[in-house]
């Protein structure tokens, strides 16, 4: 756990990186993928056929967590039969994974296959660094299911110099959290789901001086992990709903956005009425969850897809309790909104210290072929899925046990048609569907506000100075809500901010976004 004076910056970790990765390039210091190891070339289509399991190398996979182990889930196991490849995979932990993966790459551990969520910064710092290998020739010699399944648009958009260094998965909705509230505490006190900031204020002052949890000094009104220094549909009450925003027609970062300042006044008030847990600078992901679950917390800020969970976790807990996303608040302005996702949810590279690039892109081609991505998206019709009406529909409880977890397993998908297999996967939880249909179908679009950074080409300062200016502007942000700094030192925070490469990066992102609307 961490404390406010003791945050670990991801910057610093990007530093050790820098001087790392020269000794992890040196291991295997060419694009040429036979230098890199022996890779088994003489099937090059990457299809399950014809070459026997045997004659192929283990490859070494590192991902994204999940709650299950990768190795004995069943997709696992039906990639290998489809492929012939085994696949050992690792995954990286749940929070701070960002700054554990710095490490691993600045090892030179030697895996295969790296999947991460989306985060252009890290991989374009990675790819200028020489850590991943130019996945261009291999694709062009081994990837024709990747061509076919992936955009050009899309492969375009992850080009540095020229070059293609991973493989996307496209978004497939537009919002992902909000808060959520405990409805069954809202009609104990007899109140009304809050539809603005003050009344949410007021939700959350009942909760904390009426108890309708009968907690005690355990109670508390809203929790939240203590790396979430910008609180989903609270931020977009105050215009800024992603991390740069339209400001006069100019892109500009919440930390130097005018309504900065009365975001971290409302948010700092709330912890100061103790409406905000008081713990959760030290919060971890699961922490919050529990004291949501356990009916410690009537409120959290959590993710559509943890919801499933959540509500299992409730139930058993309080088998009475109810809960709903709380829609898009409006701020002392007026202004509402959520981030809308643009762009990609995950990437996936092959380091420079694989031992077997050629038969990772062989193998990732392999995943990709039509009906064996079908199996690993939704699995086999009639027994984890149907087909009704034009949408696929799961079997459960055969879809939660064989395919809940199916998409961490992706290196990229078939983006034609995996929008429409992604149904099954909204759908395999009908708390979890309507949670999801809540942010994503019954939100007005006027509240789904496009990340437009999303979209964005390769920028190098951007790429080089957003994990820095990231880090800077959370931990301030942090010790501003949580009363461990003021606001009285904002300006001069702010000068640092942009000497620490935000205003070139401002520039370059500018410089693109003019060029969008002429």
């Amino acid at each position: 756990m961490r404390t406010i004076g003791k945050m670990i910056s991801l910057a610093a970790v990007t530093m050790l990186l820098a001087s790392s990765l020269t000794a992890c390039s040196s291991n295997n210091g060419s694009n040429n993928p036979t230098a890199a190891g022996g890779a088994n070339t003489a099937d090059k289509s990457g299809s399950p056929a014809t070459a026997a399991a045997e004659s192929k190398p283990d490859l070494k996979r590192l991902s994204i967590w999940q709650s299950e182990d990768y190795n004995t889930y069943p997709v696992a196991a039906m990639l290998q039969e489809k492929t012939g490849y085994k696949v050992s995979y690792d995954m990286l932990p749940q929070d701070k994974w960002g700054e554990k993966l710095n490490l691993i790459m600045s090892s030179g551990e030697p895996y295969d296959v790296v999947t991460t969520y989306n985060d252009m910064a890290l991989y374009s710092d990675y790819a200028q660094k020489g850590a991943l290998v130019d996945l261009t020739p291999l694709i062009d010699e081994y990837g024709p299911n990747i061509k076919k399944a992936i955009s050009q648009e899309s492969m375009d958009a992850l080009k540095i110099d020229g070059k293609v260094y991973a493989i996307p998965v496209v978004v497939t909705y537009k919002v992902n959290n909000s808060i959520l509230i405990r409805t069954d505490w809202l009609d104990k006190l007899g109140l009304k789901m809050p539809t603005t900031t003050d009344e949410l204020t007021a939700v959350l002052k009942a909760f904390k001086e009426k108890d309708p949890g009968g907690n005690g000094d355990q109670n508390v009104p809203l929790t939240i992990r203590g790396d979430l220094p910008m609180l989903d549909n609270i931020v977009g009450a105050f215009g800024m709903p992603n991390t740069w925003n339209d400001v006069d027609g100019q892109l500009v970062p919440r930390l130097l956005d005018p309504a900065y300042k009365d975001y971290i006044t409302y948010t700092a008030d709330l912890y100061k009425q103790g409406l905000l847990d008081k713990e959760f600078v030290v919060n971890k992901d699961a922490t919050a969850k529990e004291k949501f679950t356990s009916g410690k917390a009537g409120a959290i800020i959590v993710h559509w897809a943890d919801i499933g969970g959540i509500s299992d976790a409730l139930t058993k807990n309080i088998p009475d309790a109810k809960f709903a996303f709380v829609s898009a608040l409006k701020g002392p302005s007026g202004e509402a909104g959520f981030s809308g996702n643009a762009g990609f949810d995950r990437l996936t590279f092959v380091p420079k210290a694989s031992k077997h690039p050629e038969d990772a892109v062989k193998w990732i081609n392999a995943t990709l072929e039509p009906e064996t991505f079908k199996n690993l998206a939704i699995g086999e019709e009639g027994k984890t899925y149907t087909f009704e009406n034009g949408a696929y529909l799961p079997i459960l409880p055969a879809f939660n046990d064989e395919r809940n977890l199916s998409n961490n397993y992706m290196s990229g998908t078939d983006e034609e048609n995996y929008p429409l297999y992604w149904q099954a996967r909204a759908r395999k939880n009908p708390v979890q569907f309507e949670a999801f249909d809540s942010l994503n179908n019954q939100l007005p679009d006027e509240y789904k506000i496009q990340n437009i950074l999303g979209l964005a080409p390769y920028m190098p300062e951007y790429a080089k100075n957003n994990l820095q200016l990231e880090s800077m502007a959370g931990d301030y942000t942090i010790k501003l809500i949580a009363g461990a700094d003021t606001l009285d030192g904002l300006a001069d925070f702010q000068a640092k901010y942009k000497a620490a490469g935000e205003e070139a990066s401002a520039k370059e992102i500018n410089d693109w976004y003019a060029t969008l609307n002429k």
